[in-house]
């Protein structure tokens, strides 16, 4: 492509933000980086990469944006190289890098060559760990996840709110003003967590096309030694989960139910939890097989089935997703026959709580090698609200 098309689509890219107001709650952190270590901003598909890229680009003067599936066969240093050396640019802002052929390998020689600061955004996030070309002092990773609960309720008319952290929401007493939020989080977690369901028009049929895309180009274009057949075995897993009880899904009953060996199950869904497809939370205590409780990241599940029938897994997947916006590690927790359960370990200022989700509340639980010195229940749909025992779930999504 030539230059002066270049110019005119980072134009009207620029252009095409210009009356957009607000911006993603991530925007002060990354506004600020230098662009040099570049800047790899790496998320699912609709969180909002690219309108935060352009946002960032219309800053400056000397800096052009370019969608990388725009550049067809020229390689990226070339293009580069030339942009700098004719028009001045030295910021750079490449969206959906991974369209571009071996770009890891440019991106090495741009940095090592040319005085260039570079900011650029990928869907797929296994295409940087995987590389064979050593990026990690020349690109710093930043994660934009999907709206936080907090950030959902602020983009769609609703207040906006100072956080409250995991550790605040499940042991102190929460603001009234927070408990009475709660009426909104199934048109959250159907869908609303991801910013282009606010644009005119947006159906969570949108979805199952996002999927697609990841399934069937995505994961193929990051490992080309993914036949065909091993594609129709991940859209088979990804039903598989979907239809499943939370508690019924790891490697092994992958493996089974599509007839492939435990190493290649655990390798599809390796795939999809850094496509940001599913989530692989493993279990707390000892002498428990360390295979992982599968959910799907909100609203995949909605994809296969109805609300009403996935809403006791969407609660689990909301609390993961909310704790992983927080930064919070956690783990699952077996019963001491084994059995995977509603429930979540994890650590509350040196307090090791195990959270019940959707539960009533019914005491002290003996778990599998797990002890822990608190049980609290986050609970969906009202009732008592008592800190450090009885919590709201939608308290925990204040990120």
């Amino acid at each position: 492509m030539d230059d002066q098309r270049l110019l005119e689509l980072d134009r009207l890219a620029v252009a095409s933000v210009g009356p957009l107001v607000r911006k993603r709650f991530a925007w002060d952190e990354l506004s600020s980086t230098e662009g040099r270590p570049f800047v790899a901003l790496v998320g699912p598909r609709g969180s909002g990469k690219t309108v935060l890229l352009r946002q960032m680009r219309e800053r400056y003067s000397e800096a052009i944006y370019i969608s990388a599936d725009t550049l067809e066969r020229e390689a990226l240093f070339d293009v580069v190289k030339r942009l700098h050396d004719d028009y001045r640019i030295d910021k750079f802002y490449l969206d959906e890098i991974h369209f571009v052929d071996d770009y890891p390998r440019h991106l090495k020689q741009i940095y090592d060559f040319l005085p260039v600061r570079l900011w650029f955004t990928s869907s797929v996030a296994l295409s940087l760990e995987t590389a064979g070309w050593d990026l990690s002092r020349r690109v710093e990773r930043r994660l934009l996840l999907p709206f936080s609960y907090r950030e959902y309720l602020a983009f769609s008319g609703g207040p906006v709110l100072p956080p409250i952290s995991v550790a605040a929401a499940l042991t102190e007493p929460i603001p009234a003003g927070y408990l009475r939020l709660g009426e909104r989080l199934a048109a959250y977690v159907r869908g609303g967590l991801y910013p282009f369901m606010l644009e005119p028009g947006a159906s969570p049929a949108l979805f199952q096309s996002a999927l697609e895309k990841v399934i069937r180009h995505d994961i193929p274009r990051f490992d080309p030694t993914v036949s065909v057949e091993d594609i129709d075995s991940i859209a088979l897993a990804v039903e598989h989960i979907a239809r499943c009880p939370v508690d019924g899904v790891n490697y092994s009953s992958v493996a089974s139910n599509l007839g492939i060996t435990k190493y290649k199950a655990q390798k599809f869904l390796d795939y999809l939890e850094r496509s940001f497809v599913v989530t692989q939370v493993f279990p707390a205590g000892t002498n428990v097989l360390k295979e992982p409780k599968v959910l799907l990241q909100p609203p995949y599940r909605l994809v296969f089935e109805s609300y009403e029938r996935a809403v006791g897994a969407l609660r689990e997947e909301f609390f993961a997703l909310a704790l992983r916006q927080h930064g919070v590690a956690f783990t699952y927790a077996k019963s001491v026959r084994g059995g995977k359960t509603p429930d979540y370990a994890l650590d509350l200022n040196g307090v090791r709580a195990v959270i019940e989700i959707g539960g009533k509340g019914k005491g002290r639980t003996q778990f599998k090698g797990l002890d822990y010195d608190r049980k609290i229940v986050l609970a969906d749909g009202g009732g008592r609200f008592v800190p450090g025992e009885r919590v709201p779930l939608h308290c925990v999504g204040f990120a």
